[in-house]
């Protein structure tokens, strides 16, 4: 394996949280008093931090923003996190990858508290040594600071070793900004074109092509 250690983003790559995602982002505008754009316009706010989507696609200042992810965690903590589906083939793939031998973590944007209680729920989190993610109050939100710290707490020091994959740009810059490789899928809610303009070292369109590559 060229790369034996794995971070895997969780939204979109893992696991389609679509539905919870975008019925948590309706709630929260609902709550705000503005009308929620169709399913298909909230689908942008899948992968990026939470406060900054709802400050460039809503419009929302800082202090609004704030408030949205407020109302947003309101309905996602007991229901919209449930509104999920892991994609086919994930656990097969993750224990082959364990199997091999490689370390497997998880970097996610989300906040570690609900990303620990999917892993669970899907009963995936016995492929993980690391779990990272956010802060509640938004700290570490941005990709880079995820891998960084994920990187940290497992004392890996060759960065060579590692990649990050995911399924949107914030995956691939992350993982550019820290100096790691990055590998992006399609088959969640980024594209060729998004990856290609924003340096993924490659691009797979299934987790069978995802679990091919890994284990190369």
């Amino acid at each position: 394996m060229k790369h034996d250690i794995i971070l895997f983003d969780l939204d979109g790559t893992l696991t389609d949280p679509g539905d919870g995602i975008t019925n948590s982002v309706a709630y929260a505008l609902r709550k705000l008093g503005q009308t929620p754009p169709p399913r298909a316009e909230l689908e942008p706010y899948i992968g990026p931090p939470l406060i900054d989507s709802f400050m460039t696609l809503a419009g929302l200042d800082r202090e609004r923003a704030e408030l949205a992810v407020k109302y947003y965690r309101e309905y996602f903590a007991d229901r919209g996190i449930f509104e999920n589906t892991l994609y086919d083939s994930i656990p097969e793939m993750l224990g082959q990858l364990r199997e091999s031998g490689a370390t497997v973590a998880l970097a996610t944007s989300k906040p570690e508290v609900f990303a620990r209680r999917i892993l669970e729920h899907f009963d995936i989190a016995k492929y993980f040594d690391f779990v990272a993610g956010s802060e509640l109050d938004s700290r570490r939100n941005k990709k880079a600071e995820v891998i960084l710290y994920a990187l940290e707490c497992m004392n890996v020091t060759q960065k060579a070793r590692v990649v990050m994959v995911g399924d949107r740009k914030h995956d691939t810059l992350g993982a550019a900004e820290v100096g790691v490789f990055s590998v992006g899928v399609t088959y969640g809610y980024g594209s060729h074109a998004e990856f290609e303009a924003n340096g993924a070292g490659h691009i797979v369109d299934s987790v069978q092509q995802l679990t091919d590559y890994l284990l190369a």
